[in-house]
This record gives structure tokens, sequence and C-alpha cells, in this order.
């Protein structure tokens, strides 16, 4: 289905300005909160934008007594993701205890999975350009509850903590330092993103926080990477440090834009680059620390006590791969094939799956090329101008199709087409119905448009003989018959007719 990608080795992006040739790498971490109307553990709601504190059960307080429960649901959304991944699906995993301590985690340990994730390796498909793409690894994903969130800003003098999300399950999809650039990073998100949505496992409402990255950022001299690649040993990289908590694509490239200078200019003044987490700062357009970046073995990682291992069966893993639907890289093929669009048309069509699902109902039974191209330049122009997505359009399906039913028939040209767009879009109604109505059908009658073709040659003696000497001037004659007509003559009709004329 991926026969019409190229596959390129990654390019790993140079620093301008520096004393040295350096290169990134570039790993991530994704943290996607599961579609699921309960968390993790227990029955809470997961409502974003409810009151503080109000989706909080006992288990999600870490009151006495209180045992986790896992969310079947969860652990569906999870392998279906993994599937959506081409991972590898673990039927043993288990939960581990990582603990560290936090106000807003109340339990002073986030449960998770370290040693026995619930999904293995896989890979991702990135499209950098029409035509060209790049693989990025998957290492893994595991399940894991959300902590909860501290408020600074209500008070100079106080901090405040809301439990709601605490609790809510997240897939942390981890990736191999496969990544070599900002907008290669920014691309990979952008993927993940769009894959989750059409599986319907996460909504990747980044400004909700809903989907948010993890950025492991490290520089290297050329060749450097070539050995990791060769023995997988990660000193051939270059001390990492992470940048944490990314919601923005524009700030993900801005972020590591940013550490990688900071890191080469630090090497270059004879330094050392300390691993450590780091925060982006966008009004300030840099990076600070955080913290010491802690290893595995500084959170004291072991099996969490309240909860057996996680078996599943692969019958159930097989039932759910046969509920996927059609994926982004399979549906644009298909487009490319069955609808003879271009890579760049079929990749905007199917940016979101709702966008997909409208341009297939327009395009069914008529001109795919047609279709594609009033979907894209006329509806998502008008909507992205007023800010709205393919759900809030005022156009359905069927009276776009049924506009291009018409300008295929012949009974309205293009201009007509805009016209007509123009009013099912701010009043809605009947596509056809409203040129019968409004007389709006276009003139195909050759009899009358030579008659009004004659009317302007008669008219415009002058004009003819520049005409004669500049065949260049014949499209003078059909935009006045066209303007004679009130913009209802065919216009391949005119430019026959006065082509004729002319040349007579």
């Amino acid at each position: 289905m991926l026969d019409h990608l190229s596959f390129e080795s990654p390019k790993p992006k140079t620093i301008a300005g520096a004393k040295y040739d350096w290169e990134l790498v570039i790993g991530m971490e994704i943290h996607a909160q599961v579609a699921s109307n309960a968390k993790l553990f227990s029955g809470a709601s997961t409502q974003f934008g409810a009151e503080p504190n109000s989706n909080v059960a006992f288990v999600d307080a870490a009151m006495p007594g209180m045992l986790p429960v896992i969310n079947e649901y969860c652990v569906e959304q999870a392998v279906r993701t993994g599937l959506g991944l081409k991972a590898e699906i673990n039927l043993f995993s288990a939960f581990d205890r990582k603990n560290y301590f936090y106000p807003d985690l109340p339990q002073g340990y986030q449960i998770s999975q370290l040693y026995h994730p619930i999904v293995g390796e896989g890979e991702v498909i990135v499209d950098m350009e029409p035509g060209i793409a790049r693989k990025v690894r998957i290492e893994r994903i595991h399940l894991e509850q959300d902590a909860g969130k501290s408020i600074h800003d209500m008070d100079p003098h106080m901090s405040f903590v809301d439990l709601n999300r605490t609790g809510v399950a997240l897939m942390e999809i981890v990736s191999r330092p496969d990544i070599r650039g900002p907008e290669e990073a920014a691309a990979y998100v952008a993927k993940i993103r769009q894959l989750t949505r059409y599986l319907g496992t996460c909504d990747g409402n980044m400004q909700n926080g809903n989907l948010r990255a993890d950025v492991n950022v490290s520089v290297c001299r050329p060749g450097q990477y070539e050995k990791y690649m060769e023995t997988q040993d990660f000193d051939h990289l270059g001390t990492r440090c992470e940048i944490k908590n990314m919601n923005s694509m524009r700030f993900i490239q801005q972020a590591i834009d940013y550490e990688a200078r900071r890191q080469i200019a630090l090497l270059e003044d004879g330094g050392e680059v300390v691993q450590e987490t780091r925060l982006y700062d966008p009004d300030k357009g840099e990076t600070r620390s955080m913290r010491s970046k802690e290893e595995a073995h500084d959170y004291r990682y072991f099996p969490c006590p309240d909860l057996l291992p996680l078996e599943i069966e692969q019958g159930w893993v097989d039932d759910i791969a046969k509920t996927l639907p059609e994926l982004p890289d399979e549906k644009k093929a298909r487009f490319v094939n069955d609808f003879g669009l271009s890579e760049y048309d079929a990749s905007v069509l199917t940016a979101e799956a709702e966008s997909a699902a409208y341009f297939e109902a327009v395009a069914e039974g008529r001109d795919g090329k047609l279709a594609a191209n009033w979907v894209i330049n006329e509806l998502f122009g008008r909507l992205k101008k007023e800010d709205h997505d393919i759900t809030e359009s005022p156009v359905s399906p069927e009276q776009l199709g049924g506009i291009i039913a018409l300008i295929t028939k012949g009974d309205i040209s293009g201009k007509i087409a805009k016209d007509l767009f123009e009013i099912v879009y701010t009043e809605g109604g009947d596509p056809a119905q409203i040129v019968e109505a409004r007389g709006m059908k276009q003139v195909t009658d050759t009899g009358a448009i030579e008659a009004a073709v004659d009317k302007v040659i008669a008219e415009n003696p002058a004009q003819v003989e520049k005409a004669k000497q500049n065949p260049k001037l014949a499209g003078w004659f059909v935009g006045q018959v066209m303007k004679a007509t009130g913009g209802k003559a065919n216009p391949k009709a005119v430019n026959e007719i006065v082509a004729k004329k002319l040349g007579d």
C-alpha cells in the first residue's frame, strides 16, 4: 500500500554558525491521553474543564486502603494504538510503581510500566514532503496514570493542587533516537496525533494537554550517529537533555533549535553538557534548567503490589485488529490511485478522518480531481478564513457534490459555480433548484452565443484589426461576450466561436 513512497535515510540537521560540524539527534516520549470516560484505575470522570477536584475518586486521592482496579477499555485502547503503529502486542505486561514526591502526586508514586510494557516495537511513517517519507522506530508504548496539576498563578503566596487529572490514563509512546531535525520532530508528533485520532484512542487536543511531548535532544559530530546505528550504543550520541511537556508543534521546533545551539556553544567553549530536564519558555524563546535528569534507579521502580500482571489473549487482540479503520497512509495511497490525486492533495484531504470522509462523499461517482479542487481550495479556504473546521461546514457533502455535478453536466460555468457556492454557503438550499429558480443556468445555445459574439465584433472594428495582428487579444472579445451574457455563456463555446470569427 506504500509503494508510492520513497524512503530516505534521515538527513541530519546541521547547525549554522558553529565552529565545527554538528548533527542533531532527537528522541521523543509522547504522552497521549486515552480517549476514555473513566480513569485508568477508578470510575472517576475524565471530563476536561470540570470544577477543580470534582472528578476525584478515593483511589485517585490516595485514601488509605483504596485499591486500583484496571479499566479494561483503556487496555483495549492501548492495544488498538499499538496495532495502528504496526507494533508488537505483548500478551503479558505488568505495572510498576515509579516513586517520587510532588504535591500533585498524592500517592507519592505513579503507577506505570517500566519492565513489561503492553506494546513493544513498532514504526511510524513520517511524511516530509510529497513522495518522500522517513521511518521512525517505536521502542514501546506503556500505560500509566497521569499526575494532577499544580496551579501557581491564583495567589502570589500560595500554590493550589487540582487532582481532576490524577489517574487519567496515558499512553506513553517512546521513539528511538531516529529523528534528525526540528521539522522532522514536528512532523513525527503530527503523525502520531493523526494516527491516534483516526484510531479514536486519543482526541489529540494539544491545547488541553491531552497530547504532549517530552523531547530528548543531543548533538554529535558527523559519523557518530552511524556508529550508534551499528552498535546501538547511546554513548555515540552525546549527552541528552529532555525538554518537558511540549504541546505545540511550533514551540517544539523552536525549543529543539535553541537547545541544540546551547549544547553546541557549551561544547565548543570546552564545557560539557549536563544531563538534565529543561523547560521551554516561549516568551523568551529559550530553554531553562528544571532539575537534573533522573535515571530509572532514582525512581526505585518495583512491581506494583496492588495489581496482578496483565495477561491478554491473542484472540482478543485479533478481534480488536478487525475493527481498525483504514489508516491515513493507506487512505492517502488509495486516494492517489483511485481518484488520480497528487500526493499533496491526498495528504491535505487525509490529514483528518472527518475531512477524508467529507471528500469521499463529495467525490462518489464524480470527477475526483474536480472534487478535490473544490474541497481544498473553495471549502477549506473559506472555513480556514472563518476559523471553522470541516465538522462546522455549512455546506454538506451532498450540496457540494451537487454543484460539481452541475459543472460536469455543463449546466453552469466555473464562475457561476463560485457564485452558487457563495449562495449555498450563506443561505443553504439545493444547488440545482437554486440554479433553476434564479436563472443561473449556463447558455449553451451556440446560436445565441454567436449572436453575442457578432454584436461585440461589429461594435469594435478597431479592436478586430488589432486582434487579427495579435491573436492574444482574442481574450478581450471573450471577456466582452461573457460580460454581455452575465457570465452565463459557455466559456469553451465562446472561445471557439471568437477564434473562428476572428480567423475568417
